[in-house]
């Protein structure tokens, strides 16, 4: 019940290490996956690569604004460098699969990103799951490995939290439960 998104640029030092990362990782592939199907997939962002998944975020954005000011080149390029670890959850569906419609297999995808939240949680980090323009524009998702029929579900940023934060106002169960009664 204490779970709760830190924003990205609010993290610090230290993200999890290899073997704790592996151990939250391994903890978002425990979802509902009607079929067997693992659709989705990881690809991690760590040290180096993260500036440089940020230059491709730069040349991305440049191609979809023009001119640019150095100021928001800036801030495009550090995107990454907000959190020691961002996992990009990649949603693989299979559209056609006769058994398995692809609105489950992309509800598995955001629930492989709320498990892994609900990980770096349980390990003492703090995590948001972001998407934001880059995780829709094909260029950049190509650029890091993605096929034509792959998509983003999220970004999870992971780290520490800089300082710890405020509780935010969320629905009651009064206002989202319902008791269904035969008529």
């Amino acid at each position: 019940m204490s779970r709760r998104s830190v924003l990205a640029r609010f993290m610090v030092e230290p993200g999890p290490d290899a073997a704790t990362l592996d151990r939250i990782l391994e903890a978002g592939l425990r979802v509902p996956d009607h079929g067997k199907l693992a659709p989705w997939r990881y690809i991690v962002f760590s040290g180096e690569a993260r500036e440089k998944a940020g230059g491709l975020i730069e040349k991305a954005f440049r191609r979809q604004n023009g001119e640019v000011r150095d100021q928001q080149a800036e801030i495009e390029r550090t995107r990454f460098l907000r959190a020691p670890v961002v996992v990009a959850v990649v949603s693989r569906t299979d559209p056609l699969n006769p058994k398995v419609p692809e609105w489950e297999q992309l509800l598995s995808s955001g629930a492989v990103c709320m498990n892994i939240l609900n990980a770096a949680h349980a390990f003492g980090f703090a995590a948001q799951w972001l998407t934001e323009w880059y995780a829709y524009d094909r260029s950049f998702l190509t650029a890091i490995g993605l096929a034509d029929s792959e998509r983003v579900a999220g970004y999870v940023y992971i780290g520490s939290a800089g300082e710890k934060p405020d509780e935010r106002p969320r629905a009651t169960l009064d206002m989202v439960r319902s008791d269904w009664t035969a008529t």
